[in-house]
């Protein structure tokens, strides 16, 4: 095997804990190797180090047979790798030239800048990659999938050997996914190295050749793709097996009182006028193509984004909803898509997350907080939605993804919100974690709360939705409930319409 990365007992601790311990990580020239692990199970920091974030207590690294120390990110650079992070460090309002070389732009012997050159050589990267990219435009006006390209040609400019890839599908259509999987194999007959980490073991046995499972911070194994299936794979992940991730659902109830009755709404003045309703204690579906109308239809319900006609009624009572903090006063609360940018703030506790919309109950005189009193109620939440951390004043920004989602869960109940819309409620969370994501969900219903889910995932509509609301080009093209909601109906309705359904199932 043509080596071209070794990783050997790599060693990290952060104060209180043991991030990695003795990880091997080997990676042949032209392979694209998975890494998989649940959160928390030391990807990240493995990755970090790899890139001279973080610097490792012990082991080494060896590039292409030269043991390398890196003491920043530059040094990696230099070495041949890159890295394209989840979440984009692109700046929006340059274009995709200058953010390929900020800060290493190109200039001739006179010290200025070489704009021409730095865009062919731009132009030639994008044309390697088979893709179409708009050189003048700002980034902000590109799309997601043409963004995640941007970074892909910023780390081919840097000449990378080695290409880190962090769930680079993770915001991208199931086409752009299929491409980006085209983009991969052309760079493997070029030689270059690729780390791909993705929760989507699909992905993995789709365009991967060998994995490495991390767990808890400790190496697990190295198998090849062709010698694995699922079932291994999640074994090695979580140490259990997960026969079943969705809990049972409970028998429709056709008679349980409408909490939220949507008459109209219209988002628009020539768009589709909408009209449903959400039970007590059920999970409502809403599913459909990104784009579909999903996510707006959800905003404008709780008045996030405006809507050019709207009656909605909640409990019995109209309610105007103006904007989210109408919503809130109502009892709806929102998991927005990106908890990290909307729904959290990282830099703050989790107590402090938890209690942020809610601080007037902790009042003890006009100015003071009642410490006391806000810390016994965060720990009783936390120990309710099984927050994992070490202390209730742990930064939010160091936990892994299951448990930020847990946090932005508590906070709504510590509002006493009774509706709660979920958008994309397991994005970018490990299989293990989802599990006690399906549970916590089912558990908050039985006591009465309702929710709204918004998902791209097809076996998380089928598994967990009471009844879904399939979307398409901004309508609601069916209702599915009880034995009707099956992947093939939804993907039916939400792809051909009405019109296609009906054939499909005559």
């Amino acid at each position: 095997m043509d080596t071209i990365l070794k990783l050997d007992n790599i060693t990290k601790s952060f104060p209180g804990v043991k991030a990695l311990q003795g990880i091997h990580l080997e990676i042949a020239r032209g392979e694209i190797h998975a890494l998989l692990g649940e959160n928390g199970a030391g990807k990240s920091t493995l990755m970090k180090i790899l890139c001279g974030i973080y610097q490792p207590d012990e082991g080494t690294i060896t590039i292409a047979g030269e043991v390398r120390h890196f003491t920043n990110y530059h040094d990696a650079v230099a070495a041949g790798v890159g890295i394209v992070f989840q979440e984009f460090s692109l700046i929006p309002y340059l274009n995709a030239v200058e953010n390929m070389f900020l800060g290493r732009e190109l200039k001739n012997g006179l010290g200025l800048l070489e704009r021409g050159k730095m865009r062919r050589v731009a132009a030639a990267i994008f044309q390697r990659l088979g893709v179409a990219i708009d050189l003048s435009v700002p980034i902000r006006e590109l799309s997601v999938a043409q963004q995640q390209f941007v970074e892909i040609g910023k780390a081919l400019s840097l000449e990378a050997r080695i290409l880190i890839l962090d769930e680079p599908t993770a915001t991208l259509t199931p086409a752009e996914a299929e491409h980006l999987f085209a983009i991969m194999r052309e760079l493997k007959t070029q030689g270059v190295a690729m780390i791909f980490i993705s929760h989507h073991l699909e992905e993995i046995f789709e365009v991967c050749d060998r994995i490495t499972v991390l767990r808890d911070g400790q190496y697990v194994g190295m198998t090849e793709v062709a010698q694995s299936d699922v079932s291994r794979l999640v074994e090695m992940m979580v140490g259990r097996r997960i026969e079943n991730s969705f809990p049972p659902k409970p028998p429709l109830r056709t008679d349980a009182k409408i909490v939220l009755d949507v008459k109209k709404l219209q988002l628009l003045k020539d768009s589709p006028v909408l009209s449903f309703n959400l039970r007590e204690g059920e999970i409502l579906g809403f599913a459909g193509l990104v784009g579909s109308g999903r996510t707006e239809t959800a905003l404008a319900v709780i008045g996030a984004d405006p809507a050019y006609l709207k009656e909605i009624r909640i409990n019995g009572t109209t309610e105007k909803l103006s904007d989210p903090a109408d919503a809130l006063r109502a009892g709806v609360g929102i998991l927005p898509e990106s908890r990290k940018t909307e729904g959290l703030i990282t830099d703050f506790s989790i107590k402090q997350n938890i209690s942020i919309n809610n601080l007037g109950k902790y009042r003890s005189l006009r100015f003071f907080i009642d410490q006391r009193s806000e810390a016994r109620a965060t720990a009783d939440i936390m120990k309710r939605v099984g927050v994992k951390a070490p202390t209730m004043h742990t930064e939010v920004a160091t936990l892994s993804g299951g448990n930020q989602q847990k946090v932005v869960i508590a906070r709504w109940l510590n509002h006493h919100t009774n509706i709660l819309i979920f958008d994309e409620p397991t994005r970018g969370i490990d299989v293990g974690a989802k599990a006690e994501i399906y549970l916590l969900m089912r558990e908050l219903t039985a006591r009465g709360y309702s929710i709204i889910m918004i998902s791209s995932e097809l076996p998380e509509i089928v598994g967990m939705c009471d009844r879904v609301a399939v979307f398409r080009q901004g309508r609601i093209e069916a209702m599915l409930e009880g034995g009707e909601i099956d992947s093939n109906a939804v993907m039916t309705y939400a792809t051909a319409g009405t019109r296609g359904a009906a054939h499909e199932h005559a």
